[in-house]
């Protein structure tokens, strides 16, 4: 497989995968991590999102959760478990309308058939939404979903501005021209 360039200078950064790079310049456009933040990453595996908010910002305390295996990244506190199943991990489920940020690079699994590939998407960033929503702070907390231009991107979108005072759609320069992922960022939980 070709290494886009993207993917080269991460890797010749030592970062842990391109996405870093979609993250960084949405973090720079909405200047949501402050210093101290106390960050959730929901679909978290390989760790690039955590590592780089470690980076940028190294006293934010990162919580990562993710079905899949991640290696270790110092001082971020890893879960290998289903999102739809965060209530039960005590450490976070004690930090509840606490964090800051909540971030989220999670898609499914696809199958290559667009209805159902749609349907799974939006489940997803449904119960991701639901998950921010619950531990962000009322005052000021972002939340930052990757989801797909797609039939239902309207109706997540719609979602996310029933749950927030203001939402915006990204498309970062280093998501592929050819995906049709995006991200949809809210600020300010209602």
């Amino acid at each position: 497989m070709h290494a886009d360039s993207w993917a080269l200078k991460a890797k010749k950064l030592g970062l842990r995968s391109r996405a870093v790079f979609k993250l960084e310049e949405i973090l720079r456009k909405t200047k949501s991590l402050k210093n101290n933040s106390l960050v959730l990453d929901v679909g978290s595996a390989p760790g690039g999102w955590s590592q780089l908010i470690k980076i940028l910002m190294p006293t934010s305390t990162v919580y990562a959760v993710d079905l899949l295996h991640m290696d270790p990244i110092e001082d971020v506190y890893f879960y290998r478990e289903d999102v739809s199943n965060i209530d039960a991990i005590k450490e976070i489920s004690l930090l509840k309308a606490k964090f800051d940020l909540v971030i989220s690079d999670l898609a499914p699994n696809l199958t290559g058939i667009s209805a159902v590939d749609e349907e799974n998407i939006f489940e997803l960033n449904l119960i991701t939404l639901k998950t921010a929503v619950n531990y962000l702070k009322k005052s000021n907390g972002s939340f930052i979903l990757k989801t797909f231009q797609n039939s239902l991107q309207k109706k997540i979108r719609l979602e996310m501005e029933k749950n927030f005072n203001l939402v915006q759609t990204y498309k970062p320069a280093a998501s592929k021209s050819k995906s049709g992922e995006i991200y949809l960022y809210g600020e300010r939980p209602l």
